[in-house]
């Protein structure tokens, strides 16, 4: 009994240490693997109840584990889409030949710490082995719309190229120009003065609003009226009036060529001037336009001063129609496609996958885990936001293996099985000289 518990004993060292090897190696294979996590090899006696002066060994078995919830150093690229995560939590990304597909139903969802993503001829963020990155769909402003956090069923295969051309219509104008006060002084010509402002309509056309103004000239020898006739047109309605205003301006020490009141012409063309925001509305053909021309006795819009016309500030909100040049992704997690004019857009937001045991989720191909019941429930948090850690772009999370502590556990593993196959040969010489006793 005690001998051949002993030979067992040596069997089942040989088949432990060969696991622990086995972990060894491939953690040494994957030492410069992306991403990879180290397998381990734990040994647990077993112990057979033994009578007092006979013991017979119960041997060793070995559980392997791979240690998910420790990180690897993080190693910068130049690709903007070569994510890490930073911290706790899982990347959401998907697999197989499904995405894309129509009809596809639900994708299977699967986890990772980094990937290098970029995009393929379809415009998904892909690795080279075909891993999806899957994030929440942004709305066309920009805002990401309300996703359950338990469960995938809002994730979507990140696709930037849906829409290579972006534009943004123009809603908001401000409006700076000096008129001439000595315009609206008697004897003075009374010429009216042009002006074209620019604006981009719902499909990224340049269109303008030609602005005229007109001064009040008062009879001879009456003093300056400081009164103009603005009056603003569409070219894309073939110059239909869509304002028509009169702007009185302060002559007075402490406020002179400030805007004093502003009242709608008769029938009012145009929205209301409010004399605190200094801003008034006009319908272009593809909606309104909010336009600034400075409040009341602030003169940070529309001035009368001095002799000259002269635009001093123009600026509006919109762009032309632009081309997609890049793909970014920030700490939060936010997709963002840049355009060569200018336009930045959210197009999806990357939520981070958190569970209870990292360690309990069930490895696969490519450095990607599944969840198991030893990993319970995951949720899903913005990056940054509760346990989890941010994303980190232009980084690559490099393999956990330590290759001198992997070389050292060789070593010692070699020598274990040495001694294991030891024991076994001590064991046959021994039942061979009790064999030898019957001869």
């Amino acid at each position: 009994m005690t001998i051949s518990s002993s030979l067992n004993a040596g069997v089942a060292g040989l088949s432990v240490n060969a696991s622990r090897l086995a972990t060894i190696a491939d953690n040494i294979a994957n030492s410069g693997t992306n991403g990879y996590k180290r397998a381990v090899a734990d040994f647990h006696s077993m112990v057979i109840e033994s009578g007092s002066g006979i013991y017979s060994a119960g041997g060793v078995r070995v559980t392997t584990q791979r240690l998910i919830d420790q990180p690897g150093a993080l190693a910068t690229t130049n690709n903007p889409t070569d994510l890490a995560v930073r911290g706790r939590g899982f990347l959401p990304v998907t697999t197989g030949s499904a995405v894309g597909v129509e009809g596809a139903g639900d994708l299977p969802l699967f986890l990772a710490t980094t990937g290098s993503f970029r995009t393929d001829a379809e415009g998904y963020l892909r690795t080279s082995t075909g891993v999806t990155l899957m994030g929440w769909p942004a709305n066309a402003d920009g805002t990401i719309p309300s996703f359950p956090r338990d469960t995938g069923a809002g994730l979507e295969p990140v696709q930037v190229n849906v829409n290579q051309f972006t534009s943004e219509p123009t809603t908001r104008i401000s409006m700076g120009v000096n008129l001439p006060g000595t315009d609206t002084t008697s004897g003075s010509a009374g010429d009216t003065r042009q002006l074209s402002i620019e604006y981009f309509d719902n499909l990224g056309t340049s269109q303008s609003i030609d602005v005229a103004f007109t001064p009040t000239v008062p009879p001879s020898g009456d003093p300056a009226s400081n009164t103009w006739t603005m009056v603003l047109r569409d070219s894309a309605q073939n110059g239909a009036i869509v304002g028509e205003y009169t702007v009185e301006f302060d002559d007075s020490r402490t406020g002179g060529g400030t805007i004093q009141n502003v009242t709608q012409g008769v029938p009012p063309v145009g929205g209301g001037w409010s004399s605190t925001t200094g801003a008034f509305t006009v319908d272009v053909l593809g909606g309104p336009i909010e336009i600034d021309i400075g409040a009341q006795g602030t003169g940070s819009g529309l001035t009368q001063l001095s002799d000259n016309f002269a635009p001093t500030a123009i600026s509006k909100d919109g762009s032309p129609v632009g081309n997609l040049v890049s793909v970014e992704v920030d700490a939060n997690g936010f997709v963002h496609a840049n355009f060569d004019v200018g336009i930045t857009r959210t197009v999806y937001q990357i939520p981070l996958i958190d569970l209870p045991n990292p360690n309990g989720l069930m490895a696969h191909d490519n450095q990607l885990y599944s969840t198991s019941a030893e990993s319970g429930s995951f949720f899903l948090w913005d990056a940054g936001d509760g346990p989890t850690g941010d994303v980190v772009s232009y980084a690559l999370e490099e393999s956990a293996t330590d290759v001198a502590a992997e070389l050292t556990q060789l070593i010692q593993t070699q020598r274990a099985y040495s001694s294991n196959a030891k024991i076994i040969q001590t064991v046959d010489e021994m039942l061979q000289e009790t064999t030898n006793i019957i001869r």
